[in-house]
């Protein structure tokens, strides 16, 4: 008898997940909440590494595929100092295939595949152990039950509190984003700063990140230490250096707040912050065209819950950790890992359930902690600590 499995969330991790199963002729109900697959942005980048999500993919047999949509050259990472002086620039072998980049709505794409998602699908509860297996809420007030749901729904998860209170709690950290359009022909000199991958200038609590994505779109990071309601009177809370400003005649100070909705006041905010560094730096966020505000949230290093059947969860939704390369990438190893396990199981599911966790904790775990100290050494107090860590890890 076959399984009625659920798969909560339409991401990297639960794509994967329902992929391989498609794979291993195994029925799975893909539940989404966003409408439709382009019904907001589906992000930036991605690179995904040899050993996990590429793993993943040769799992869902889509490896082939993968290769020929994603972007090698993206690999290359080039550091500044703040005045602009280039101080690494790495760059991929013709043959590199350790990293590559791919964007997220081509990966989405790529697993979407055959599958048949119900959109428009948000789940507002699950509880398990009723006498018909898993029950499922659903906000439209229907319900359904299987008899494995498996949470794929990211940081603020409905299926996590089924066998976890854990909730995230916020890093310290904030990242701004904002995004190039058209990059090699509106701005062929910002083109050639960023390169075929990524920059990135680390100062005192605060760094900036602008990273390739195909079709000539480049997504800029703006990272500081502030508290969570900085927006509230960035002035104080980032201290502010308003000179220019007040030298252009314009308003000295956004002491009763700052309107996150408002292009401008973003963009004079984030220029107030980086003040001072080279203007080639700044005019990543000069050309910006939106900025969203982004807080990092994280769950406990080494979280982990008692053993509920009938629901388990992936990605984010188990161990959202810092935005370093690793989640996505673990993410599908595990839906692509639980997925065999699910295929390969003879009857009841509990045991390899049970047995996916302990591995998945394990692992997570290693990541999570490293992934940690990696934020703290690359927005800190001593920028000469990002540059250390990116030498630990890019190859001599």
């Amino acid at each position: 008898m076959r399984h009625r499995i659920a798969v909560i969330g339409g991401g990297p991790a639960g794509l994967t997940f329902a992929r391989v199963l498609h794979r291993h002729d195994h029925p799975v109900t893909v539940l989404e909440r966003d409408p439709a697959p382009d019904a907001r942005p589906p992000g930036g980048t991605l690179d995904l590494h040899e050993g996990l999500g590429q793993l993943a993919l040769g799992k869902a047999g889509l490896l082939a595929e993968f290769h020929a949509l994603s972007r090698p050259e993206g690999q290359a990472m080039r550091i500044l100092d703040t005045d602009g002086t280039v101080l690494r620039d790495w760059q991929p072998r013709p043959d590199d295939r350790a990293n590559p980049e791919i964007d997220r709505g081509q990966l989405r794409d790529l697993l979407l595949g055959p599958l048949d998602v119900q959109w428009g699908r948000g789940v507002t509860e699950v509880v398990p152990g009723t006498r018909d297996g898993v029950l499922v809420h659903f906000a439209d007030g229907r319900q359904e039950t299987f008899d494995l749901v498996v949470g794929a729904d990211g940081a603020w998860s409905r299926v996590r509190p089924a066998v976890s209170t854990a909730t995230p709690h916020y890093t310290g950290i904030t990242f701004v984003e904002t995004s190039l359009d058209d990059v090699d022909t509106r701005h062929p000199d910002l083109a050639r700063l960023i390169g075929d991958g990524s920059v990135a200038v680390f100062g005192v609590n605060r760094a900036l990140v602008a990273q390739r994505n195909s079709g000539g779109h480049v997504k800029v990071y703006a990272q500081f230490r502030a508290p969570l309601d900085w927006h509230t009177n960035p002035d104080r809370h980032l201290g502010l250096n308003r000179r220019a400003d007040l030298d252009a005649g314009l308003e000295a100070g956004l002491e009763a707040g700052l309107d996150l909705a408002d292009v401008e006041a973003v963009r004079s905010s984030l220029l107030a912050l980086f003040d001072g560094w080279a203007a080639p730096v700044l005019d990543l966020l000069r050309h910006g065209t939106a900025f969203a505000h982004r807080p990092l949230y994280v769950l406990p290093v080494s979280h982990t819950w008692a053993h509920v059947p009938g629901v388990t969860l992936l990605g984010d939704a188990a161990h959202l950790m810092p935005p370093l390369g690793v989640g996505a990438n673990l993410a599908m190893l595990e839906g692509a890992e639980l997925a065999e396990s699910v295929a390969a199981a003879p009857g009841d599911l509990d045991e390899a359930v049970r047995a996916f966790e302990e591995q998945m904790w394990a692992r997570a775990g290693r990541w999570a902690k490293s992934t940690a100290a990696g934020l703290e050494r690359l927005v800190s107090p001593d920028p000469t600590e990002a540059l250390a860590l990116f030498d630990e890890l890019q190859p001599s």
